[in-house]
């Protein structure tokens, strides 16, 4: 029996990664002190160590067990203490290796990892590694993460409700870009957060810029060109399933799109070689008023080339050209339409009128005027969301929950279409990365869904790499999402979760089968996670960087007590009203 005060016991069994170590009788009290500092054994999802000579194999406890056996029929029961063993990496000198070049062998030693052993792992000052927190078993430890595989390979961030998620989100944030100190220590990071509850203004308002759909007196308007959106799925939106109207739908867009790039000569584009996809303006107000007029004209006539306008409305005030009725038998005026598409029109001027849609159907400079001249263009807008400060936040909380997936499907594709046509220019996303982190993944992310955001994040998922775009995904029911998406990201970070499906589902997505370290993932504390994958050097259990005042999200539960303890007071709900009325919550 060795005498190394670290000893623990000996290998019995060898089984793949899987290692069974059985106790030695002087570690029966369940704790260690080794200079002068108590250490409990045994304990899932702290760490071993098995010499190899000059190398040393390092594991994760993952179960622990006791047994008792009687022998030589006699009437005295040795008890048998066990732990399971997850072998994760080695260490060869100094220099710490996730896998292992070999396997241990029967009877080999265990000893016990001491602070020193862990600093030897997680203490590396390299280029790229940010320090998120504090080891949970030793918090004199810091853990640190590889920036470019968690940004390169993707990463998730899961949790149930109240498990310290937007908190965790917004520490990790503040971990890669200011390290949480007062100065920007990546100044020219790119990072885009879709805030989907309007939570994370309050917390990053210094190092970030806020965009959103009813802007306070700090942050910037929101807008997403509705000619920047994919024409298929704009007339879906507008007008709802109709193949006979999106065809035409389609083919007027085209025309637009060409003849911009024909009166547009500087952009160099061939107007023969425009495609539906080219992301150049077209008037949508005159897509409707032509739409119009192909649905209900009708000819003065024969030969039908003289409208016979009762009204010829107008375009931009979006009031419709009405035409006299038609004659009977040959008489004129002679009918040129059958009036198929009156319920799908309306639902698009609409939609027109509705001011709750003003981000996308009048996009400020970015809407083409009568002549479908433009103010600003793409560039000014990709500029404008990335141009500002380290972080972009898009407050999407003012957004009709029904068309959510469409509008932040429609960013993502102008972000990851230009950084995929712009991969050899200066300031492409090769040359400098872009990080979007996407709040409530589930909602638009989930297996049914089969929209425009879950197809350009599929695509993100399985190559954003080659192109600089990385993922982080964050979800309370990680079960919902699909499982193509989930099982590329490279890194996850698993707080408390509670429902047994969304542990199924994050235990599937490990790649470390560490079974009973995820068994523990319903007892985690709040702001505590478990990190695996491609960023972290070894599966770990640790507490993320605590914030300072001020840097919360506005994520708290109301106070229901304190509340409703208050004296009665009668309310007219006159402006809440006004707000809904008005689709602005910020009304007074």
């Amino acid at each position: 029996m060795s005498l190394n005060p670290t000893y623990l016991g000996k290998i019995t069994s060898v089984a793949g990664s899987s290692v069974h170590v059985e106790l030695t009788p002087q570690v029966r009290s369940g704790l260690l002190i080794i200079e002068g500092k108590t250490h409990r054994i045994g304990q899932v999802g702290s760490f071993v160590r098995i010499p190899q000579g000059y190398n040393n194999l390092f594991g994760v406890i993952s179960e622990t067990s006791e047994s008792s056996t009687n022998e030589n029929d006699s009437l005295l029961f040795n008890e048998k203490r066990t732990i399971k063993v997850e072998l994760v990496g080695e260490s060869i000198g100094y220099d710490f290796e996730r896998g292992i070049s070999q396997f241990p062998s029967i009877s080999e030693e265990v000893h016990l990892v001491t602070d020193d052993d862990l600093r030897k792992i997680y203490g590396s000052n390299t280029k790229g590694q940010i320090i998120i927190g504090k080891l949970s078993s030793s918090d004199s430890i810091n853990v640190s993460i590889d920036l470019d595989s968690l940004v390169n390979r993707h990463s998730a961030i899961l949790g149930s409700t109240g498990s310290g998620k937007s908190t965790s989100v917004a520490s990790l944030i503040r971990s890669i870009v200011t390290a949480h100190e007062p100065s920007i220590k990546m100044p020219s990071a790119r990072i885009v957060l879709f805030d989907i509850h309007g939570e994370y203004s309050s917390a990053l308002s210094d190092i970030s810029t806020v965009f959103s759909i009813t802007p306070k007196e700090s942050e910037q308007p929101f807008y997403i060109p509705f000619w920047c959106v994919s024409p298929y799925s704009l007339c879906d939106f507008m007008c709802g399933q109709n193949e006979s109207l999106k065809n035409k739908f389609i083919d007027l867009v085209l025309d637009e799109k060409k003849l911009y790039a024909k009166s547009n000569p500087d952009l160099k584009i061939d107007p023969l070689k425009v495609t539906l996809m080219m992301p150049l303006p077209f008037r949508l107000k005159k897509i409707w008023y032509d739409l119009v007029y192909y649905d209900n004209v009708n000819f003065e006539d024969k030969d039908k080339t003289k409208p016979a306008y009762k009204c010829m409305g107008d375009a931009e005030t979006l009031n419709s050209p009405t035409f006299k009725p038609p004659g009977s038998a040959s008489n004129p005026p002679h009918k040129g339409s059958n009036q198929v598409w009156r319920k799908q029109l309306e639902q698009m001027r609409s939609i027109l009128l509705d001011s709750q849609y003003d981000f996308l159907t009048n996009p400020g400079d970015w809407a083409p005027d009568t002549d479908n001249k433009l103010k600003k263009d793409l560039p000014e807008l990709i500029s404008f969301w990335l141009n500002t400060k380290v972080i972009t936040i898009l407050d999407l909380s003012g957004m009709p929950s029904e068309r959510l997936e469409l509008l932040l499907g429609s960013v993502v594709e102008v972000l990851f279409e230009s950084a995929i046509w712009g991969r050899y220019s200066a300031e492409g996303m090769n040359k400098t990365p872009l990080l979007l982190i996407m709040e409530e993944a589930h909602r638009y992310l989930s297996n049914e869904n089969n929209g425009l955001a879950k197809g350009m994040i599929r695509r993100i998922a399985k190559e954003g790499r080659k192109f600089g775009v990385g993922s982080m995904l964050i979800s309370q029911r990680p079960s919902e999402i699909d499982e193509t998406i989930l099982s590329q990201c490279g890194t996850l970070f698993s707080l408390r979760i509670n429902n047994a499906p969304d542990r199924a589902r994050v235990k599937s997505a490990m790649s470390d089968g560490l079974s009973g370290i995820i068994d523990s993932l319903p007892i985690l504390r709040t702001g505590e996670a478990i990190v695996t994958g491609e960023a972290a050097k070894l599966p770990m259990r640790f507490k993320f960087r605590l914030l300072k005042k001020g840097q919360f999200p506005d994520s708290q539960d109301p106070q229901v007590s304190e509340s409703w303890s208050k004296g009665a007071v009668q309310s007219d709900f006159k402006a809440l009203v006004d707000c809904w009325r008005q689709q602005n919550s910020l009304i007074k």
